[in-house]
This record gives structure tokens, sequence and C-alpha cells, in this order.
């Protein structure tokens, strides 16, 4: 049985931002918008500065985390620390879901 986990991942990006990152930038976007399709990616937020950005991951282990970074074009520029959550609410959870009929 697959239990499915929620993983907040906390990266850190080098103050100067190397033009080889900023290049990569559309393919990171396009990376996360199928992380989010796929159901494996939750949220992900990055600070105006862009020295930090977060993200929420379901995946069955940190290992499947880990995984699922190395395919983010940004990985090789990032250090990051994963935490297995115990919880994690979003204002979505307490709205209605409306019908599509």
């Amino acid at each position: 049985m697959n239990t499915v986990y929620q993983f907040m991942v906390d990266f850190t990006l080098p103050q100067t931002l190397p033009d080889e990152l900023l290049d990569l930038l559309p393919s990171q976007k396009q990376k996360l918008e199928k992380l989010f399709d796929q159901g494996k990616l939750c949220s992900f937020a990055s600070a105006f500065d862009t020295s930090k950005m977060w993200a929420i991951f379901n995946a069955n282990s940190e290992y499947e985390v880990m995984k699922l970074l190395a395919t983010l074009p940004l990985s090789s520029f990032t250090q990051v620390q994963i935490s297995m959550l115990s919880t994690y609410n979003t204002m979505d959870a307490f709205l209605p879901q409306f019908s599509k009929n």
C-alpha cells in the first residue's frame, strides 16, 4: 500500500543569480506546471528577492521527493531542506466544492 505524505521543500538560491540560472526559468516553470498537473506538487512560492523558494510535494517518501527535485532545471543551483509535514491545510479545504454540471 502506497501512502502519500506531504513534504515541504525549502530552496535557497545563490545570492547572485548566474545567467545560466535565469535562462532556465521558463523550463523550470514548465516543469512545475507538469508536476501540478500530475498531482505531485501542491503549492509553489518564491520570494520577491528570488533568494528563497518553497514547495509542497505529495510523495510516498523523502527519496521520491529527491527524485522529483532532480528533474527540476534549477536543482543544481539550489540548496534544499526537506521536511515531512504532519499537517497541511489550505483555504481550499474549507471552501465548498461547486458542481461542474
